[in-house]
């Protein structure tokens, strides 16, 4: 029987020569390219398959030579994943840092470093307060993740991962719920709030929308009235914190004032001139003033009748003193006379002086900013007790700082103004609503 013909290790079969014959009778540049597919078909055999190399490779590359996925997946939901780990909870201590709380928890710097490179963490873990509570996750005693509660809306979540590190902010939903508060003033302004019952925040801030058209120390009067409308931070049906003033007005001694927040999240009046001014009417909050302004006022220590050309402000010693605009420090010294005092030039037309500080906190030449705290009220100088006096001079002249007209800031845009005179209508019918209701229920 005839099999099938099987080349000897000489290659002399007549197959063979037969497709020797073929060759040689092929033209030079034909034969060299049999010759070089021939030599890369026998190159393809001897390479290893790719079982083979499989075997070889079974160990899995290092992360750092494998190619990203086309797709980026989120990270995985930390509520989940916290159910795996075992939580240690670290109280941020007086003068803390998150380096010494990273310190007490046996954690290394190179971690600390990693995660302060964070935008979220790197921007949030560096503002902690003493009390506040930053909690460690652990998986097999190896950390793994870190929660830290920003607010009652807000916590930050750092995780270990496959590739490294994750962050998250994960936010809870805030209801916004609306108050109302509306008094008459018969004794102080502070009393008649917290009878409305406003918190003391809330009572700061309704003040501080004021703080340029009246002083609350010495302007307040029996017979002045306020109405409020504000949003509170509820979370789950609890309290989550102040919200934000929407609309509020003041009567002081006749004088009707209001201020609306616009989209901006800065205060307006009805038609459109901003709240924030030039400067502050009151330089000091407290409770209790020694004298008016009064030119013809005896003076406290020679009995003489003598031109008074400021305000008194009586508060504790080391109440802190704002300026009442932005300048630059003028003076700030000391004299048997004043005390220590400061002297802040606003404009070629504007300067304001303070004296009888305790402390200043300032320096000559120094540029300042309105409500900054440049002193500390005291009873230095020519004084009979503890009290800053206030001068306010425009153009050299002294001019009583209660009722000067102060400059205008710049009012709200043209274009801008449609949509805020609809808001404050709005808002100034809900506020008329709740005050009509309020007072038809007494």
């Amino acid at each position: 029987m005839n099999g099938p013909i099987i080349p000897s290790s000489n290659g002399n079969t007549p197959v063979s020569r037969r497709v020797r014959a073929l060759l040689a009778r092929l033209p030079r540049p034909h034969r060299a390219g049999i010759a070089a597919l021939g030599a890369l078909v026998c190159l393809l055999l001897l390479l290893p398959s790719s079982t083979q190399l499989a075997a070889q490779h079974s160990t899995p590359l290092p992360l750092a030579t494998r190619l990203p996925l086309p797709l980026k997946l989120p990270p995985a939901t930390p509520t989940e994943d916290a159910k795996a780990l075992e939580w240690r909870a670290f109280e941020v201590a007086s003068g803390d840092s998150l380096a010494r709380l990273f310190d007490r928890a046996e954690l290394s710097p190179a971690l600390l470093h990693r995660i302060t490179q964070l935008e979220q963490a790197g921007q949030r873990l560096v503002k902690i307060l003493p009390g506040q509570v930053i909690e460690l996750g652990y998986r097999d005693g190896q950390w793994a993740a870190l929660r830290y509660q920003v607010d009652a809306t807000e916590t930050l979540w750092v995780q270990e991962q496959e590739g490294g590190l994750t962050e998250r902010l994960e936010q809870v939903a805030v209801e916004k719920r609306q108050h109302f508060a509306s008094a008459e003033i018969t004794s102080n302004f502070w009393n008649a709030a917290t009878a409305a019952g406003m918190t003391p925040n809330q009572i700061m801030r309704l003040a501080g929308l004021f703080g340029w058209d009246v002083d609350f120390a010495l302007d307040i009067r029996a017979g002045d009235r306020f109405a409020v409308l504000w949003e509170d931070d509820y979370v789950n049906g609890h309290f989550a914190g102040d919200g934000d003033i929407l609309v509020a007005e003041f009567v002081n001694q006749g004088t009707v004032f209001r201020a609306i927040r616009h989209d901006d999240g800065h205060y307006y009046a009805p038609d459109g001139q901003p709240m924030k001014k030039a400067f502050l009417r009151a330089p000091v909050q407290f409770n209790y003033v020694s004298s008016n302004f009064n030119p013809r006022r005896l003076h406290p220590v020679t009995g003489r009748v003598r031109a008074h050309n400021g305000t008194d402000y009586v508060a504790p010693v080391g109440t802190p003193i704002m300026a009442a605009g932005d300048g630059v420090v003028l003076q700030s010294g000391y004299t048997n006379l004043n005390g220590h005092y400061v002297v802040i030039q606003h404009s070629s037309t504007y300067v304001t002086k303070y004296l009888h500080l305790s402390k200043r906190l300032v320096k000559k030449g120094q540029r300042v900013k309105q409500g900054q705290t440049i002193g500390r009220l005291g009873a230095t100088g020519r004084v009979t007790g503890a009290h800053l006096h206030y001068e306010f001079l425009v153009n050299g002249v002294h001019r009583n700082p209660r009722t000067v007209k102060l400059p205008e800031s710049k009012p709200l845009a043209a274009a801008e103004r449609p949509a805020f005179t609809q808001l404050s209508d709005t808002l100034l019918k809900q506020l008329a609503h709740r005050q009509a209701i309020q007072l038809a229920m007494q």
